[in-house]
C-alpha cells in the first residue's frame, strides 16, 4: 500500500529506481526457489507453475504494473484537475 502513496509524490527517477529494485527482488525469489527445487529434485515445470501463483510474485507483478502506469496517471490527473 505504501508504494502507491509514495509513487504519487515521487519523481520519475525514483519510480524507475523502485521498479528496478522490485524486478531484481522478483528475479531473486524465482532464482532462489528454482535453486531449492533443484536440490530436492523437483521438476522445473512444476516449480514454474507454482511460481505463477506465488503470493509475493503476484503482488510484485501488480505493484510493477501500477508503478509503470503511474507517470501516465499523474499526467492525466493534472490535466483534468
Amino acid at each position: 500500500m505504501s508504494a502507491n502513496l509514495e509513487a504519487e509524490t515521487s519523481t520519475p527517477e525514483e519510480v524507475q529506481e523502485v521498479i528496478a529494485e522490485l524486478e531484481q527482488y522478483r528475479q531473486r525469489l524465482i532464482d532462489d526457489t528454482l535453486e531449492m527445487a533443484k536440490k530436492v529434485k523437483m521438476p522445473k515445470q512444476a516449480v514454474m507453475k507454482q511460481l505463477e501463483n506465488h503470493p509475493e510474485i503476484v503482488y510484485i507483478d501488480g505493484a510493477l504494473a501500477n508503478l509503470r502506469s503511474q507517470p501516465q496517471n499523474n499526467n492525466t490527473a493534472v490535466e483534468t484537475a
